[in-house]
């Protein structure tokens, strides 16, 4: 795959063109990830549209920076600029659809913007959750906090030979086990990585996670959901997974939450609307078809 490298104001944006015919859009993937989330997702849009995919500002091999929601839409600016694209459409994936979201929000003629199950932090306001009896609530809201700032802290340490080596093999039974396609999940691993004098580290660093895990935005993006003028669809999945089980309640409550919280916005916002899908938050990579379908569906919908 062959990267174009893109300067934006304060950070050099690494940016992949699938082709494609018809109204662009924009790719856009979650904390952690990079442009190769997209690889068997993008060709599906090919037919019907003209697709880009991006490194966001301290992932893959895009340039690190300040992670400020307004620096991360300059990126996107730049991006649009350097393929000459005109009035784009933005489909995110988890911190991708909170981008998208303020992407929108800034164009208010944007055609379409879609939110692939980015909506609140697992670790969000008290209030955001529900059916939880507030004694446990708060202790595992604790107990996750702790997990989270661990990870954190963890961000951006450097790994010998050995110890990478072991992380893939790592993501290679998890792959496997979920039934995706493994070479593709460490190819998508190994782009996270930066390599020098035999020591590799993990990208988005320290900095970059503190900035996520301080942004309202980040925490409860439904405000920003809640002001949108042009068509916005998040597609939410109906599954919890990737968390330990001793937190199952907690994410129940998440859930429960949202599910209440999205149908007093629907009622009032309409620009917005919600489809649940039968699928995990990796939804992306556990069904692309059907999530394809999904989002060909909306954007016709919206050209």
């Amino acid at each position: 795959m062959n990267d174009v490298l893109i300067d934006s104001a304060t950070a050099r944006i690494a940016a992949h063109d699938h082709g494609g015919n018809g109204p662009a859009v924009l790719l856009l993937h979650g904390a952690g990830g990079n442009l190769l989330a997209w690889k068997h997702f993008a060709p599906l849009l090919t037919a019907d549209h003209r697709v880009i995919s991006v490194d966001l500002r301290g992932h893959g091999h895009s340039g690190d920076g300040p992670w400020t929601w307004d620096a991360v839409l300059d990126d996107l600016e730049a991006v649009v600029e350097h393929f000459e694209l005109s009035r784009p459409s933005v489909v995110g994936h988890s911190l991708g659809g909170v981008v998208a979201a303020l992407w929108a929000l800034r164009h208010p003629d944007c055609p379409a913007a879609i939110s692939l199950d980015g909506h609140r932090a697992a670790l969000t306001h008290p209030e955001n959750y529900a059916g939880l009896p507030s004694e446990r609530l708060h202790a595992q809201l604790d107990r996750l906090r702790e997990v989270f700032e661990a990870q954190t802290a963890a961000a951006g340490q450097s790994m010998s030979t050995e110890q990478a080596n072991a992380v893939l093999e790592q993501q290679r039974a998890f792959a496997a086990q979920a039934g995706l396609d493994v070479e593709h999940w460490i190819e998508l691993t190994r782009r996270g990585w930066q390599v020098h004098d035999g020591r590799t580290r993990v990208r988005p660093g320290r900095e970059l996670l503190e900035s996520l895990r301080r942004s309202p935005e980040f925490l409860d993006a439904l405000p920003v959901f809640g002001k949108l003028g042009s068509p916005f669809l998040l597609v939410l999945a109906t599954r919890a997974a990737g968390f330990p089980p001793e937190f199952t309640d907690l994410v129940q409550a998440l859930q429960d939450g949202l599910r209440r919280d999205l149908a007093l916005l629907v009622a009032d916002q309409p620009a917005l609307e919600v489809q649940e899908v039968d699928a995990s938050h990796g939804m992306v990579f556990e069904t692309p078809g059907e999530i394809a379908e999904i989002v060909l569906a909306f954007l016709r919908d919206h050209r």
